[in-house]
C-alpha cells in the first residue's frame, strides 16, 4: 500500500506528462502481481468499490472530530480525501505487516454496505496520512490527480515495450487485476486474442481545425452531432455498445443493443430522436438536442416510460470490422462504401448514416457551418477521402469544424471555492439574465474560459462583495458583468429560468459594462433550440 500512496503523492505534485509516464512506468515494472495490476484498474476508471460512499467517509470523520472543524478544513482544503487523511488521529499499531495494495481491494471489494463503516475505520487506523488518502481515493473512485486512463495504458505499454494500440484494443476483453495482460507483457505469455469477445477499439479522433488548409477534392464533409460517440460491436452473438472513454453504456441503450445484430464494429453518434422526423438539416435530420439524450445517460436500468419519451438511434459514420474483416487500413473512401452497405441491412428506425455535405468549395461550406444553428448539429467533419481508420489523432487525416459560440453578457451572482489547485480560490461561478419583471435568474455556472489572473480578479471581488453565505456559496453583489460563452441553449423545467445553457464558459469580465444592461432572459429564450 505504501508504493502506491507514493505513486498517488507523486501524481498529484508532478505537471509533466512524461515525468507522469516515467512514475507509472517505473511503478508497474517494480510491483508484483496482483498489486499492480489493480493500480492500473484504480488509473483507468476500472475500479468500482460500491460498499463506501463520501457520505459514508464524512460520518466517520465527523465521529472522530468536531464536524464544524471538518466541514470549514474541507472548504479549504478543497477535497474531501485530503481533508479526512489530514484530520484522521494517528495510526494505530499494527501487527508490524504492511498492508498491500491487493489485500485492501479484496477486504473492500467483500463489504457489505453494513460492514463497511467499521471496516474503513479499522483500515484508516492502521494508515499513514499519505496511504490514508491513497485508501480513500481507491474507495470512493475518484482519483483525480491530473491521470487520463489512456496515459495509464501509454505508461504501461512504454514501460514494456508494447505498442498503446495494442494494449488499448485487448484492454476491455481482460479483468481487473489484468494477470494475462502483463504475462504478455514480460513474455510468459502469448498477446490475449479480442477474437471471440466484443471489446473496444480506440476511436480515431480529429484536430481543430485552426489554420490548416483543406481542398474539398481531397476531403468529405459531413455534419458534427451533438450526441456521444459510440462504437457498436456485435461478437460472438453479443452486442455491446461503448462511449468514447471506452466505457460500456449498453445497459443505458438496451434498445439499440438489441437491434445491432451484424457481426462487426461501427463508429457512430447516438441521439435521440427529436419530435420532427422529416431529415432536413433545419429538423436536425430528426435528431433532438443533447439535453433529451441527457434524460438516458448513466441509467442503469431504463423503464419502458423512458424508452418511449427519449427513444434512441445511432447516427453511423464509420465502418471498423466487417464480420471478421478489419477495414481500418482501407481508405475512408473505401470504408464508407462498405458502410453504406451495411446500413442497408439494418433497422432503418434505429439507425442511418450520417450525409456527405455538398458543397462547391471551402467558402460555400463555411456559409452552411453558420447557418447550422440546430439544436443537433456542432459544426462539421472534413475526413480525408485516403485516410485509413486509426487510432487517436493524426494530423492531417480528420478535422473538426465547430461552429462559433453563441455569446450573452450576464451578471454574476453566486461563488464556489473550486477543488484541487484552485481550492483556496472562488473559482465556480453562478450567473444571471434580467428577466422581464426586472428580476436576476440564474442561467448557468462555469468554472472556465479565464485565466489565472482573471480568477484571481474575481476570487478578489468576491471576498469584498460578498452580501450572503449559504454554507460554501457565497452570493455577491449584482455589479460585475460576464462575457459566457456557449454552445447551444436549451428550454429547462429544472431551472427557474427556464433554460439550460449546453457548455457555458467564461470568454471575459466586462468591467467596462454596466449590470443593469447585461442581457435579458428573452434573448437566450429566442436561442432555445
Amino acid at each position: 500500500m505504501h508504493a502506491f500512496a507514493a505513486l498517488l503523492d507523486s501524481l498529484v505534485y508532478t505537471r509533466s506528462r512524461n515525468a507522469k509516464l516515467k512514475l507509472i512506468g517505473d511503478y508497474l515494472v517494480a510491483t508484483p502481481d496482483p498489486d499492480r495490476g489493480w493500480a492500473m484498474a484504480a488509473l483507468t476508471g476500472d475500479l468500482d468499490l460500491k460498499a463506501v460512499k463520501p457520505a459514508l467517509i464524512r460520518g466517520l470523520i465527523e465521529d472522530r472530530v468536531d464536524p464544524i472543524l471538518f466541514r470549514m478544513s474541507r472548504d479549504y482544503v478543497g477535497d474531501t480525501a485530503e481533508t479526512v487523511a489530514l484530520l484522521w488521529p494517528g495510526a494505530i499499531e499494527g501487527d508490524g505487516e504492511e498492508l498491500r495494495l491487493s489485500t485492501v481491494i479484496d477486504r473492500l471489494s467483500a463489504l457489505s454496505r453494513s460492514d463497511a463503516p467499521a471496516a474503513m475505520a479499522g483500515l484508516l487506523d492502521r494508515l499513514d496520512a499519505e496511504e490514508r488518502f491513497a485508501l480513500l481515493k481507491l474507495a470512493t473512485g475518484g482519483l483525480r490527480i491530473g491521470v487520463s486512463a489512456r496515459l495509464a495504458k501509454t505508461a504501461l505499454a512504454q514501460a514494456f515495450a508494447l505498442d498503446v494500440d495494442a494494449v488499448e484494443e485487448i484492454w476491455h476483453g481482460i479483468d481487473p487485476p489484468y494477470a494475462r495482460l502483463f504475462d504478455w507483457a514480460e513474455g510468459r505469455g502469448d498477446r490475449p486474442t479480442a477474437a471471440d469477445v466484443p471489446v473496444f477499439r480506440p476511436f480515431m479522433l480529429a484536430h481543430p481545425l485552426g489554420g490548416a488548409r483543406i481542398d474539398l477534392t481531397d476531403y468529405a464533409a459531413e455534419w458534427k452531432w451533438d450526441g456521444i460517440r459510440v462504437q457498436l460491436v456485435h461478437v460472438a452473438g453479443e452486442t455491446r455498445l461503448y462511449s468514447r472513454a471506452g466505457d460500456d453504456i449498453t445497459a443505458s441503450f438496451p434498445e439499440v443493443a438489441a437491434d445491432f445484430r451484424l457481426p462487426g464494429a461501427l463508429d457512430g453518434e447516438l441521439l435521440v430522436k427529436g419530435t420532427t422526423q422529416g431529415g432536413g438539416l433545419g429538423e436536425g435530420a430528426g435528431a433532438a438536442s443533447f439535453n433529451a439524450l441527457q434524460q438516458r445517460l448513466g441509467r442503469k436500468q431504463v423503464s419502458a416510460k423512458t424508452l418511449a419519451a427519449f427513444p434512441a438511434f445511432v447516427r453511423l459514420y464509420d465502418v471498423l470490422f466487417d464480420g471478421g474483416e478489419d477495414l481500418r487500413g482501407l481508405p475512408w473512401a473505401e470504408r464508407r462504401r462498405r458502410l453504406d452497405a451495411i446500413v442497408a441491412q439494418l433497422d432503418a428506425g434505429r439507425f442511418d448514416i450520417s450525409p456527405v455535405i455538398e458543397a462547391a468549395d471551402v467558402a460555400a461550406l463555411e456559409a452552411l457551418r453558420e447557418g447550422a444553428r440546430d439544436a443537433a448539429i456542432e459544426g462539421i467533419m472534413l475526413k480525408r477521402r485516403d485516410s485509413p481508420y486509426v487510432a487517436g489523432r493524426r494530423t492531417g487525416l480528420w478535422y473538426k469544424w465547430k461552429r462559433d459560440p453563441l455569446v450573452a453578457d450576464c451578471v454574476l451572482m453566486y461563488a464556489q471555492r473550486g477543488s484541487g489547485r484552485r481550492s483556496s480560490f472562488y473559482s465556480d461561478y453562478t450567473f444571471g439574465c434580467w428577466s422581464d419583471d426586472g428580476t436576476l435568474l440564474p442561467v448557468g455556472k462555469a468554472y472556465s474560459g479565464i485565466t489565472d489572473d482573471e480568477i484571481k480578479f474575481l476570487d478578489r471581488f468576491v471576498r469584498t462583495h460578498t452580501v450572503n453565505r449559504f454554507g460554501p456559496v457565497r452570493e455577491v453583489e449584482k455589479t460585475l458583468v460576464l462575457e459566457v460563452a456557449f454552445d447551444s441553449v436549451h428550454a429547462s423545467s429544472r431551472h427557474k429560468s427556464g433554460v439550460a445553457m449546453r457548455f457555458p464558459r467564461i470568454s471575459r469580465i466586462r468591467t467596462d459594462k454596466p449590470a443593469a444592461e447585461a442581457d435579458r432572459l428573452a434573448t437566450l429564450v429566442a436561442m432555445t433550440t
